[in-house]
């Protein structure tokens, strides 16, 4: 069974060498669709033989759409920019691919955090479980311009054992840039009743570093996991108020 791997980019030229490299030895094509990056991202992906489309950004599920629609296979393998798949979980692609007629219509796996500066996941590192491989005859991104997510209806869903490594964050400050973009889209597009967020207010940042640094293990990461989950405690909060601001205006 034929498949594309389609990822999306802007200003990436720091990673998307080695996401490429990985994915490219089981996909039968690479498909970069670019939101306008002004560094070397277009130059590095079409040097690796990556077939490159330029799309205005209006979101993240728009924007994995339109790269499912300039793929040539139906079969999808969506990856991110900082993410490298592993030997591992490139093995179990390439046997599922050669057996089409046991295909689930969509897989699971997991993308595993890796922090700045390593190679490889920390100990009881956290991770996310999403579907990024599928039939895009049966299952597609969602619309939403905030939650990039496969919509899979009834459909069964398969769970890989193998993982891909993210590597989400540059730095603390990257974090911080990334989540105050991403909370400024969030507060457009989420509607949440005042009252709800009145109530909310007060336990939002408490609630959400333990959820960060204990629940999804980053005291196992040291000082950095410290920061880390206060970061992404405080954006979060901070998200609320936004919501806020958005729908009193």
């Amino acid at each position: 069974m034929p498949l594309s791997c389609c990822i999306i980019t802007q200003d990436e030229g720091d990673r998307i060498e080695r996401c490429i490299l990985a994915a490219r030895e089981i996909v039968d094509e690479v498909v970069i669709v670019d939101s306008g990056s002004t560094d070397d991202t277009v130059a590095k992906a079409k040097s690796l033989g990556a077939r490159v489309y330029f799309n205005a950004w209006d979101g993240y599920g728009p924007q994995k759409r339109y790269a499912e629609d300039c793929a040539t296979h139906d079969w999808i393998l969506n990856l991110d920019a900082d993410e490298v798949i592993t030997d591992e979980l490139a093995g179990e692609i390439k046997t599922l691919m050669r057996s089409p007629d046991k295909l689930l219509p969509a897989y699971r796996f997991r993308q595993v955090t890796v922090y700045p500066g390593h190679d490889r996941p920390r100990l009881w590192a956290d991770y996310h479980n999403y579907v990024r491989l599928y039939d895009r005859r049966k299952v597609r991104f969602r619309k939403s311009r905030v939650h990039d997510t496969v919509d899979t209806g009834t459909y069964p869903v398969g769970q890989l054992n193998g993982i891909a490594l993210h590597y989400s964050w540059r730095t603390l400050d990257h974090v911080r840039t990334k989540l105050d973009r991403y909370t400024d889209l969030q507060a457009k597009e989420l509607k949440k009743p005042l009252h709800i967020i009145l109530m909310r207010l007060p336990f939002e940042y408490p609630v959400l570093f333990f959820r960060y640094y204990i629940l999804r293990r980053n005291f196992t990461g040291g000082l950095f996991g410290l920061r880390i989950s206060y970061v992404i405690a405080n954006a979060r909060y901070k998200r609320l108020l936004k919501i806020w601001n958005h729908q009193s205006a």
